[in-house]
């Protein structure tokens, strides 16, 4: 049985780090790392994930506010918000949550967040940086696999990683960081030809593709280091990844948990972003 990686003690270690940095930089500069968060319209996830964020933000020490808009806010109203964010200087980060409502541009959105405050890595210039492989930001989820595969000293350079997974939050941002890193990489998606055949081949599986246990034992190479990000609720309202779990853990070297695993990070790394916003804004990096 494959070793179970621990995102919640990965996260926990990590945001010691963070909140000693935070404290340093404040004795340092009288600079404390503020962090926005912009929500708009009624989305239970998206509430229960601000909420973390707010929580984590005290217990780390970053300054946090919450600006909640009613579901009709308009696109100018929005964007009027972002851009008196863009110009607070108590304000580091910029956190527009995702999904909008259908009446707004999400991409224009995105657009409008300052590239120097885009702590969730989803402006065009933080991508054309990662893509080019000097990152200023990358988006958390992404940024929280490297920050475990690191942790438990698993190596990248030379190995075949295969993402099941496309989108522009995890698939292609992780793409990315492992390319950086040398692994050779595939990109999977719902049109792939002979799925199976594929994954086998892969030392690094990372699975994003919103399938509840889309990845079974036998798509599993021996060995492999299997990464789950899927959050899947089953009809008894119980938490499943995109991997059988069960059976995968059988063959896998380390594996990711759900919940417990990749999910914890990604907050950290908004956390850890919104430090070295911060810095950049006080001149330490």
């Amino acid at each position: 049985m494959g070793e179970i990686i621990d995102g919640r003690k990965v996260s926990e270690d990590t945001r010691k780090i963070i909140s000693e940095n935070v404290g340093k930089l404040k004795s340092d500069t009288g600079i404390v790392p503020g962090l926005a968060a912009v929500l708009v319209g009624d989305n239970s996830a998206s509430e229960i994930y601000v909420r973390n964020k707010r929580k984590a933000c005290e217990k780390v020490g970053i300054y946090s506010e919450e600006h909640r808009l009613p579901a009709e806010t308009t696109e100018s109203e929005l964007l009027t918000l972002v851009e008196e964010l863009n110009n607070n200087n108590k304000i580091h980060g910029i956190l527009v949550q995702l999904p909008l409502p259908d009446h707004i541009n999400e991409a224009n959105i995105l657009r409008s967040v300052a590239p120097l405050k885009d702590v969730d890595g989803f402006h065009p210039e933080n991508v054309g940086l990662l893509v080019s492989g000097n990152p200023r930001f990358v988006s958390c989820t992404p940024y929280g696999i490297l920050k475990m595969l690191d942790y438990y000293k698993i190596e990248i350079k030379g190995k075949e990683a295969v993402i099941v997974g496309r989108s522009n939050i995890v698939g292609k941002p992780v793409s990315m960081l492992l390319l950086h890193r040398h692994a050779t990489i595939t990109i999977c998606h719902s049109r792939t030809r002979d799925l199976k055949s594929v994954t086998r081949r892969a030392d690094i599986l990372v699975a994003a593709i919103g399938r509840a246990n889309m990845i079974t034992e036998d798509m599993v190479k021996e060995g492999a280091v299997v990464i789950d990000v899927g959050i899947n609720r089953k009809d008894d309202g119980k938490l499943t990844g995109d991997v059988d779990f069960d059976s995968v853990k059988e063959k896998a070297s380390y594996i990711t948990p759900v919940p417990g695993g990749v999910g914890p990070m990604t907050i950290t790394m908004l956390l850890w972003n919104t430090l070295e916003s911060a810095r950049m804004a006080s001149g330490q990096l």
